[in-house]
């Protein structure tokens, strides 16, 4: 988008909803965290009756993110990373996403920063990163060497886990951007690691909602904006009927953890999205929608994490419980990671364009 667009007051909005996305998103993951291998039942008599109502230990702390809110840092990195390159020439998004995720992927096994790379950029060095927080097994085989996987080739061929679907909030935060590219490079960038249909369609499905929401679009409107790009694509039914029993159950009575069980465990992506999208519909406000979106049996940091980015983005930063914001892990470097993505799509020819660049700016996000 030309800067000529952004009003200061657009521009604060837009940074609210980045902020939003990422904040939320992490909430309902660090939420979900301690019992995402937990049947209901079980939560229930750990937690209550209501099950958990704030955050619980995991990975020796309250409030700890997990392998969701990492990748989605980095595909937001990778996305800034991308816009950077552009003055290059070099305009590949797929590329600059697959690189950013061998950055995340090198946190699950190096001991920390590799300080000797100077073109890591300052994600890759932040040292808490360097944590194994249950990553799934398709996101690191996916990742285990080099070759980038495509829709023509890609990695896993037969894998449709979440990991797709709670990593790609941010591609939904290129607002400048047409839908149709935003669901295609979505797709793209999913294939890295999970090639069945329904974990590449799910992504894309769920960065055209988020990109619905960061325009201001109603969610239910979003929802019915992704079901018409899904349905020209083979094999595209599993996540159609996903997002229809999604809006469905929203109709059958007030919302339960029952209704939410319905609509699956959350393992898959199509499952996942669906009850993301779900809890966001019925939520009366952020509280209440995420944790009727980690209580229930399954992935309960997935579902809470996506659940989160759609209010998140849907309502602004200041819609997000104060207590969980202050409390959650990681909380400055996406904050800072927020800001510097809305700067980006917002202010990118005061930051590196013909008239010059900043040394600063390039030192975060290398080109090369």
């Amino acid at each position: 988008m030309c800067a000529a667009v952004w009003g200061r007051a657009e521009q604060q909005g837009f940074r609210s909803r980045v902020r939003g996305c990422l904040l939320g998103g992490a909430i309902g993951d660090a939420l979900g965290a301690g019992v995402e291998f937990d049947s209901l039942d079980a939560i229930r008599q750990a937690h209550g009756q209501d099950g958990v109502t704030d955050y619980v230990q995991a990975f020796g702390r309250r409030g700890a993110i997990t392998d969701d809110t990492q990748m989605t840092l980095f595909t937001a990195e990778g996305l800034i990373r991308a816009q950077v390159r552009r003055d290059s020439g070099a305009w590949h998004p797929p590329t600059d996403i697959h690189r950013a995720y061998l950055r995340w992927a090198a946190t699950q096994n190096d001991w920390g920063p590799d300080e000797r790379r100077k073109d890591m950029g300052w994600l890759a060095r932040e040292e808490w990163l360097y944590s194994r927080r249950a990553p799934g097994r398709a996101c690191l085989t996916g990742l285990g060497d080099d070759r980038m996987g495509t829709l023509e080739r890609p990695k896993n061929p037969d894998s449709k886990g979440c990991g797709t679907v709670m990593r790609s909030a941010p591609f939904g935060l290129l607002v400048g951007w047409e839908p149709q590219l935003v669901f295609q490079l979505a797709l793209e960038c999913a294939a890295q690691t999970h090639g069945h249909p329904t974990g590449t369609l799910a992504a894309g499905a769920f960065a055209v909602i988020v990109h619905g929401l960061a325009r201001g679009e109603a969610l239910d409107g979003a929802v019915q904006h992704a079901l018409a790009l899904l349905s020209p694509n083979p094999g595209h039914e599993e996540t159609t009927d996903a997002l229809q029993s999604a809006l469905g159950a929203v109709r059958q009575g007030l919302p339960s953890a029952a209704r939410v069980e319905s609509l699956g465990e959350g393992w898959t992506a199509e499952e996942a999205l669906a009850i993301g999208v779900y809890c966001a519909l019925v939520a009366e406000d952020v509280r209440h929608g995420l944790l009727l979106a980690v209580n229930h049996s399954g992935d309960s940091d997935s579902t809470g994490s996506i659940c989160g980015n759609l209010l998140g983005v849907q309502h602004g930063e200041t819609s997000l419980p104060p207590a969980w914001v202050a409390e959650l892990e990681g909380r400055g470097t996406i904050l800072q990671l927020a800001d510097d993505f809305a700067m980006e799509m917002t202010q990118a020819p005061a930051l590196h364009g013909p008239n010059g660049a900043s040394p600063v700016w390039l030192d975060r996000y290398p080109s090369a």
